[in-house]
């Protein structure tokens, strides 16, 4: 969440790019986070002068007593029981609003960068770069579900059988690819430097306050009720939320994590050609880079993010695309993203397959996720994540645009992790 310190330092700041963000009510937000502010503050103060009398005040009733001023210490006693019920009071007020002013802060959402592009939706973001291998298809290509079936590799009618829409079976080859592609993307993780992890993939409601999903995308995390527990929507959750409450060594930064995890979306409100076959899911796999690092190393950590993901989609001989995203376009907690998608020929269509955010303090300072300075100072870290990657859409641009009258090819870098170049 935004910090006091940078709503009171940079108020017009903010409230421009809340705006960018479209968020509503942005200037009416920031005002009233500053009335509570201001209220918690003065009832702090109160109670501090007041605590300090109360101090002194008790202190002086034995010297009265001792000079057999009896009157006076009873009448000194008295008014320090009227100044405790009064700190009472105080004590109440600001701890009101206090917890007025942290429940609002969590509705709040990030500020973009500047070099976030101005937009209210999709059609806004800029395209970066364009990259990768272009594709042609045999006459009358298949998309991703009716190549499936012919070739028996995943069954959507089993899956929703077996649970409902939005949760395939993978056989035969399709299993051995999806454990390839897992493998792959752990293996590439690892070698530029991530440590892996493997996670829990349920978290408390505190794991989810603290990377930003709760209160924010309740309504699409699959809830435990008689635990309250939620099933992940991402690695992210459980990775970082490892540092929460953490203060870390200036030296252990940049911190650098990945994990498998399945993953769990209720996706409500997806209909029509979005969610056709491995389009939209329910239950995915997922490869997630995570960084924890110094707010002046953030933006090389970023970018070295980049980096990685592009370089999958390249050995992966796949067409791809990278977004900046617009401000009315990116999520709550991200100061700046960038979107992967690579190009699905047989669907004639763009289909993500990455987000790559940093957050700057904004997950941080939820988490309480510090780190110590050379010279003993203690400050908010920066955290970034991304996807390297998600395998549905993957999968699905990886059978339509390797498609051949022979079969469907697999690319070279996957085949000594399948043990087969072609699913026939």
């Amino acid at each position: 969440m935004l910090t006091i310190k940078q709503i009171v330092e940079d108020t017009d700041k903010v409230i421009r790019g809340l705006e960018k963000k479209h968020f509503p009510h942005a200037k009416e937000a920031i005002e009233q986070v500053l009335e509570l502010n201001d209220k918690r503050k003065y009832a702090q103060s109160q109670l501090d002068k007041n605590l300090a009398e109360v101090n002194s005040t008790s202190k002086s009733i034995g010297a009265l007593i001792k000079e057999g001023k009896t009157v006076d210490a009873e009448s000194a006693k008295a008014h320090v029981a009227q100044i405790k019920e009064a700190c009472k009071t105080l004590q109440e007020e600001m701890d009101k609003a206090a917890e007025e002013l942290q429940d609002l802060l969590y509705t709040i959402p990030n500020v973009p960068y500047e070099s976030v592009p101005e937009g209210v939706g999709a059609d806004d973001n800029v395209v970066e770069k364009m990259g990768g291998m272009e594709t042609e298809l045999p006459k009358n290509a298949l998309p991703h579900w009716e190549l499936a079936k012919k070739y028996d590799i995943i069954d959507f009618d089993l899956g929703v059988k077996i649970t409902g829409a939005g949760f395939p079976v993978y056989k035969g080859k399709g299993a051995r690819l999806q454990r390839a592609l897992i493998n792959f993307f752990l293996d590439e993780a690892r070698a530029a430097g991530y440590t892996e992890i493997m996670p829990p993939t349920v978290v408390n409601a505190a794991s989810g306050y603290g990377t930003g999903q709760l209160p924010d995308k309740e309504g699409q995390m699959y809830h435990c009720n008689l635990d309250d527990l939620y099933l992940i929507p991402t690695a992210e959750v459980p990775v970082t939320n490892i540092y929460r409450d953490v203060i870390l060594d200036e030296k252990q930064l940049p911190v650098k994590n990945c994990a498998y995890t399945e993953c769990f979306r209720r996706e409500a409100g997806s209909y029509g050609k979005d969610v056709r076959g491995l389009n939209r899911l329910h239950e995915f796999s997922k490869v997630e880079l995570v960084r924890i690092d110094k707010p002046e190393h953030s933006q090389q950590s970023h970018q070295e993010m980049l980096d990685h993901v592009e370089g999958l989609l390249k050995k992966l001989e796949l067409p791809y695309r990278i977004l900046r995203l617009c401000g009315g376009d990116m999520s709550f907690t991200a100061a700046i993203c960038f979107d992967f998608e690579v190009y699905s020929e047989a669907q004639k269509r763009w289909l993500e397959v990455s987000s790559v955010s940093n957050f700057d303090t904004y997950q941080a300072n939820r988490l309480k996720c510090r780190y110590r300075t050379a010279d003993k100072k203690t400050e908010l870290c920066h955290t970034l994540n991304g996807s390297a990657l998600a395998l549905p859409r993957i999968v699905a641009a990886l059978l339509e645009n390797n498609q051949t009258p022979e079969g469907i090819r697999i690319p070279k870098a996957l085949v000594p992790y399948c043990g087969f170049d072609m699913i026939d």
